[in-house]
């Protein structure tokens, strides 16, 4: 049963339960999906309401949300984080630049399929304005090559958009780098 409850300092608490499925973490309840959707989480799709494998973790990582697999049982956060590390080998660092990015106050959404992985909104502008921001998560020592890198910065200045590379060091940190310009000579 999803739990909305007003804390003392007026925001409301969220406690969703979650079901663990092949593409992600499933949500059932609609006042729970609804109040996810209002917080910029999860997409709405033919009748169902799924978070992403990132969006599960931060949620169960704060305490909002319980998940169980298809017996019945509780996943926490190292098996979900298993689960989603053998769907994506790049599932720590996404997991760990979402993360930052939330904690900043951003609304981070999924990227759209032009090889970034995230969409970010400016505080207070979700829903009213579109991501400026395009987020490539990558890891320290782990190589991406130029020719990738040049095809995903030009459909991000095609679509008007800042192209920016979150890189996870050796330490688990996320360092930031803006792309604007690619010049080879």
């Amino acid at each position: 049963m999803s739990k909305v409850k007003e804390k003392t300092t007026g925001r409301s608490e969220l406690r969703v339960k979650g079901l663990l499925v092949e593409k992600g973490v499933k949500v059932s309840e609609k006042e729970g999906a609804d109040a996810l959707y209002s917080r910029g989480y999860g997409v709405a799709k033919d009748d169902e309401f799924l978070l992403t494998f990132y969006e599960g973790l931060y949620l169960l990582d704060k305490g909002n949300m319980e998940i169980e697999d298809g017996k019945g049982e509780m996943v926490n956060f190292q098996g979900l984080l298993q689960h989603y590390g053998g769907v994506d080998e790049n599932a720590w660092a996404k997991y760990l630049t979402y993360r930052d990015l939330r904690s900043r106050g951003y609304v981070v959404r999924r990227g759209f399929g032009l090889g970034v992985d995230f969409r970010v909104y400016e505080r207070g502008g979700y829903g009213e304005e579109t991501a400026k921001l395009l987020i490539l998560s990558m890891q320290e020592g782990k190589p991406i090559s130029l020719e990738d890198l040049t095809r995903v910065l030009r459909q991000c200045q095609s679509l008007k958009k800042e192209l920016v590379l979150a890189v996870m060091n050796r330490r688990g940190e996320i360092v930031y780098y803006s792309v604007s310009q690619l010049t080879l000579k």
